[in-house]
């Protein structure tokens, strides 16, 4: 890895504080053996499958927090070249713009610059997954029967953060070194979320031809 690469990936780059899973949690070790399979240069296809015995919704909850922190860490590396000016409106190009909505403040889909859109974004998921009765972290603590429906509005929001760093902000990743590390992990989450059938096909629409070419 370059010196460039690893300022770009130190802890001090990322966006914000990671999530991590407890020691001795079956989060935990489902978090290791996921990652063992990467580390082993697993193909990515099969590193995304669901290991025999294991629980589905604790298999996404782990890949949720982990894809969280990893697309943190590569907004972080170019969030400084995403401004309010140079990124007025949340978008992926001409064709695709994102508007934010909560329950709080904005309550109808509202046009805001993509950092605001960003910080909204990753508080509100930093909410999600800290929320006991959504991601619950005792062993044997069910899930509750929305957190499917949670998971898959999460991972299709941070699908828009790989929109919007793609088509408005790669030349500062190339530059950065960063490039094949992002790539890796558009791959990771797009085996991930389509094997689950967690993003509706229309939100992959926006890198629909990148993904032909990189993704087999």
């Amino acid at each position: 890895m370059s010196l460039a690469l690893k300022q770009v990936f130190n802890k001090d780059r990322t966006f914000r504080p990671k999530r991590k899973f407890e020691p001795g949690t079956q989060r935990f070790e489902l978090h290791k053996k996921a990652q063992a399979s990467l580390n082993a240069g697993l193909d990515l296809k099969q590193a995304v499958q669901l290991p025999h015995g294991e629980d589905l919704n604790d298999w996404v909850a782990v890949h949720v927090v982990d894809f969280f922190n990893r697309i943190n860490l590569i907004y972080g590396t170019v969030s400084d070249s995403c401004t309010d000016q140079s990124c007025p409106v949340m978008s992926g190009g001409p064709k695709y713009e994102y508007r934010w909505q909560d329950e709080n403040k904005y309550r109808k889909p509202t046009a805001l610059p993509a950092p605001k859109y960003m910080n909204m974004l990753m508080d509100w998921i930093e909410v999600q997954i800290n929320n006991e009765h959504i991601f619950p972290t005792n062993v044997g603590t069910p899930f509750p029967k929305t957190f499917m429906q949670v998971a898959k509005k999460i991972l299709s929001r941070l699908f828009r953060v790989f929109v919007h760093v793609y088509i408005h902000h790669f030349d500062r990743v190339s530059q950065m070194g960063a490039e094949a590390h992002v790539n890796t992990c558009y791959k990771h989450f797009y085996y991930f979320v389509t094997e689950f059938n967690l993003t509706d096909h229309k939100e992959l629409e926006p890198l629909k031809e990148m993904t032909a070419r990189m993704c087999h």
